[in-house]
């Protein structure tokens, strides 16, 4: 399966959610390979930090996107892409190849009424696809005190995309976590409400998940033996 993670605005959380979408998934036992087509490259640094056992792969154009995916998800149980903030013929190559398109969006209106246009590829990948990829918009940098307004609710009704009941609450720690190298539940304490948060988001995203693959075993970061007390 190929998730793609992709908006054509910037600074929306596409790699916060495209990172720990491949490290959810190795840890459930799943091989993933994680697609960084961000001229950053930043998504891939993390991961190779965060989760050696997560695939990380660059691809720089939309021609390398359009031939190497299918490759990339026959070699693999999850193939995560992180899109680009910008090149539109680079997400639109992406969404040609998607299975399910993650679509970050900051919770404000002018956010959702930007998003109408940031979403036209996504329409133009559906036409010629007969409906696919599959899209779901997710909240991001929201208040923890935030609450989905009649106004947004209608604005998102208009894009006829579904909306993600589990947003991405506006935490610092998930500005700490690429620096530390880290998922942000490998953090500790202060990681968990932020860890819990990304986990029913994922689970939301993917119901049919199954725990195990194969009968393989998760793909955890080996952890230190706590000393004797």
């Amino acid at each position: 399966m190929i998730v793609v993670v992709a908006n054509s605005k910037g600074g929306v959380g596409k790699s916060t959610i495209a990172v720990h979408l491949a490290g959810w998934l190795a840890e459930q036992g799943y091989s993933v390979t994680l697609a960084d087509c961000d001229t950053q490259h930043s998504s891939s640094e993390w991961i190779e930090e965060a989760f050696p056992g997560v695939k990380a792969v660059r691809l720089a154009s939309p021609d390398e996107i359009l031939n190497e995916l299918p490759g990339l998800n026959e070699a693999c149980d999850y193939v995560v892409a992180d899109g680009p903030g910008s090149n539109s013929e680079t997400s639109r190559a992406l969404l040609l190849r998607a299975d399910l398109a993650v679509v970050p969006c900051k919770a404000s209106m002018l956010e959702v009424r930007a998003l109408s246009q940031a979403t036209e590829v996504l329409r133009q990948a559906q036409d010629i696809r007969g409906g696919q990829p599959d899209a779901r918009i997710v909240l991001s940098m929201v208040g923890k005190n935030y609450r989905l307004t009649k106004d947004m609710k209608e604005a998102a009704a208009e894009l006829d995309l579904p909306v993600a009941k589990v947003p991405v609450t506006l935490r610092q720690i998930y500005a700490d976590a690429p620096g530390q190298g880290s998922l942000v539940w490998n953090l500790g304490a202060r990681g968990k409400e932020a860890g819990a948060e990304l986990r029913a988001l994922f689970r939301e995203l993917l119901p049919n998940l199954k725990r195990t693959v194969r009968g393989k075993q998760a793909n955890r970061p080996k952890r230190k033996a706590r000393a004797a007390a």
